[in-house]
């Protein structure tokens, strides 16, 4: 294992990786943005037994990851990378991704855009092809006739969402106004944006591996979001949500997970669910290998309570702490961190001979 190092975007779930990657005995590399640094650069860094992080590239930003020189040094340290979704934020470019990135990825990179909603095959089009319901759409916002959430991207900030709830055009109409005027997002990101129906619900998010070298659907573990503002409002009372609502938009803006279980009548559904979108991704031609995460709303019955995905993740999930849910330890004795059942995942693919089951 020695041989290969493992490398990750310094951000996300870089320190998921390395400290799977180092359990399986792989050498562990992060690429940091300067002024992103301390985290695996001093706090876990590899010493005296202790840390994760043997090795740290520092680059100007993040995108440089693509210039020739990068590609070389991780090249010759013969460098398996793992993408996770600050790696397609901060790169912006999935033609580079798929094409101009040189280094073997974990995974298959040509499915990583499908995260996009604004590309083929999207995320739409393979839950589509899996026959797994999601959030009833309204393309037009005129034809809005219950509570839904939009989904705009922010101007400041292109890689974070804008997420606001409204029940009809008036209201639709009247947020969007007084936000463009705001400068919180571009007419062009407004029309561009997601318009679902909002679901009441217990949010669960679903973090699965499929095993491309054993054809092997497992669950590794589940989580829900902790975000802000959002949480810090739902603690006040109703009278004081009446209050501050006139005065700040509540933000959906990812600050943390919190590990979940589910009841156990529900995995059943859950299974079936994953292992339609594999098949799906196949019929595609953008098969999934390894991680990929379903985010879900559970609502209730009747007949009976149903799992309905709102999102999903086609690479390494943002919430290290899903190893404490029991469901790889159902399955493999112990838990297991996404990290390490990676790392597991390719020490197996270079025993059996067949890395390039697991690289694209």
């Amino acid at each position: 294992m020695k041989q290969y190092t493992i490398a990750v975007l310094g951000s996300h779930s870089a320190l998921d990786v390395c400290r799977g990657a180092k359990d399986l005995g792989f050498k562990t590399l992060v690429i940091v943005q300067k002024g992103r640094d301390k985290t695996y650069a001093k706090y876990y860094k590899s010493e005296n037994g202790l840390g994760c992080v043997d090795a740290v590239i520092e680059l100007d930003k993040f995108s440089d990851i693509l210039t020739e020189k990068v590609q070389k040094e991780l090249l010759k340290r013969n460098a398996i990378f793992i993408p996770h979704r600050s790696f397609e934020v901060y790169i912006n470019d999935y033609d580079a991704i798929e094409k101009k990135f040189k280094v073997p990825i974990f995974g298959n990179r040509f499915l990583l855009k499908c995260e996009e909603r604004g590309v083929k095959p999207n995320q739409y089009d393979l839950l589509d092809k899996a026959k797994i319901r999601y959030p009833k759409q309204f393309k037009d916002p005129k034809n809005i006739d219950r509570l839904v959430i939009v989904k705009v991207l922010e101007k400041e900030r292109g890689f974070e969402r804008a997420f606001f709830l409204v029940n009809d055009y008036r209201e639709y109409k009247q947020y969007t106004e007084h936000n463009l005027k705001e400068g919180l997002f571009t007419q062009e990101q407004l029309n561009s944006a997601i318009i679902e129906e909002f679901i009441l619900g217990v949010q669960v998010n679903f973090n699965f591996f499929y095993d491309s070298i054993n054809d092997r659907l497992e669950l590794i573990g589940t989580d829900t979001r902790r975000q802000t503002s959002l949480d810090g409002f739902l603690k006040l009372s109703a009278g004081h949500q009446t209050e501050v609502g006139k005065f700040i938009t509540v933000k959906y803006e990812e600050a943390g997970h919190i590990a979940v279980t589910v009841l156990e009548s529900l995995l059943e559904d859950a299974f079936a669910i994953g292992e339609r979108f594999v098949e799906a991704t196949k019929k595609l031609d953008v098969p999934v290998i390894g991680p990929f995460g379903l985010q879900t709303m559970i609502i209730p019955g009747p007949p009976k309570k149903e799992i309905i995905v709102f999102d999903v993740s086609p690479r390494m999930p943002g919430s290290p702490g899903i190893f404490v849910t029991p469901y790889s330890g159902y399955l493999f004795g112990q838990n297991i961190s996404m990290g390490k059942r990676v790392a597991m995942e390719i020490k197996l693919a270079l025993e059996k001979g067949e890395l390039d089951k697991v690289l694209t």
